[in-house]
């Protein structure tokens, strides 16, 4: 249904990882492959190119969904739909910006003092970035007449010899300082973006798969830092236990097979380190990463159940007939007193997506 084209280059492996922690795993004949697939109902088509290329292509028609930054949208300044942030970009969850530096023993601090002090001085400015169109608005603005020149890497050596100033992107600003610069203006605060072609994001059927695959990267984002703590009490510890240990929502309590014994989970902030619960008094506590719970996938053709749900029954009747031939005792979920319980009971399509070494052992 949709043609998605993802960005090469800096952003690639968070790209690449994001989807398939969102079960969106995307498979490609090799690193260095342009085209990819997902197995999913709802993307019919994968590209791999420059992220300072997508915004073009997917206002021209040529890809209904894409994911670049905001200032390659604004630099190109292509026409397409903003569907949502994605918070996260080459190292960090922290969004990246374009800034304007000059060097460290340069007087100015900012882009008006820059503006000021260059009204007197004869000769325009001389400026070197990767952003020229960008650059060009952004001086042209504060009045500001400069000879621009389009670089190619490593921008900020170019400080004083070849440039007076850089228009740089930046995350942490360490290269520029390294450089000997300073940051004087932020130009641009730039987000990676799930954008969309107009007309394709005018058809409804498509805007829905575009919501749907924006709710499962955003969730797995969000996901990212938590835990889920799972721990066995007894009845009557159960409320000193829930308040020491807290939960971001809501908790999960039911009883288990044990008489008066009872399973506490809830998804907590933090990393995962396993065992520290255990001040709780119970070597039973269990903390473990937790993912977003991937809903169900768009029904088949035909039929009115998703892929998900028809791959688990593929699973247990597989299962079953394995069971048939062997001669093997099918398991079942323990509830008699002295009962195991480290049973895991969730539906099978709302299962938590949790880390493979953190599954139960149900699954």
């Amino acid at each position: 249904m949709l043609r998605l084209v993802l960005p090469k280059g800096s952003l690639e492996r968070a790209t690449l990882q994001l989807f398939e922690d969102a079960d969106l795993a995307v498979n490609r004949a090799s690193d260095v492959a342009y085209r990819a697939g997902i197995e999913d109902p709802r993307i019919s088509e994968v590209r791999i190119l420059r992220p300072q290329e997508i915004p073009v292509y997917v206002s021209d028609g040529l890809f209904d969904l894409g994911i670049t930054g905001r200032d390659c949208i604004e630099e190109r300044g292509s026409k397409v739909v903003s569907l949502g942030e994605l918070p996260y970009s080459k190292s960090t969850s922290n969004p990246a910006r374009i800034v304007l530096a000059v060097g460290a023993d340069n007087p100015v601090g900012s882009l008006g003092e820059l503006a000021t002090s260059l009204a007197g001085r004869p000769g325009r400015l001389r400026v070197s970035t990767e952003y020229p169109e960008l650059t060009r608005r952004v001086l042209a603005e504060h009045g500001i007449e400069a000879d621009i020149a389009m670089s190619y890497g490593a921008t900020e050596a170019k400080v004083p010899d070849i440039a007076d100033a850089v228009v740089d992107m930046t995350e942490t600003g360490s290269a520029l300082r390294a450089a000997g610069l300073k940051v004087i203006e932020t130009l641009l605060v730039s987000h990676t973006e799930l954008i969309a072609n107009p007309d394709a994001a005018a058809d409804s059927d498509k805007l829905h798969a575009m919501e749907q695959i924006l709710t499962l990267l955003q969730g797995t984002l969000e996901a990212r830092g938590k835990v889920l703590v799972k721990l066995n009490v007894a009845a009557e510890n159960l409320n000193a236990r829930t308040d020491a240990v807290g939960a971001l929502r809501r908790r999960c309590v039911r009883a288990r097979g044990r008489r008066g014994q009872v399973g506490h989970q809830h998804p907590h902030p933090g990393a995962a380190r396993p065992g520290r619960g255990r001040h709780l008094g119970d070597p039973a506590v269990q903390d473990r990463p937790l993912t977003w719970p991937a809903p169900s996938r768009p029904p088949g053709r035909g039929s009115g159940a998703s892929p998900r749900s028809t791959r688990h029954a593929g699973w247990a009747r597989s299962r079953s007939t394995r069971e048939r031939r062997t001669g093997s005792t099918p398991r079942r979920s323990p509830t008699g007193p002295g009962a195991s319980t480290s049973a895991c009971r969730w539906p099978s399509p709302w299962r938590p997506a949790m880390a493979a070494g953190a599954r139960c052992a149900r699954w």
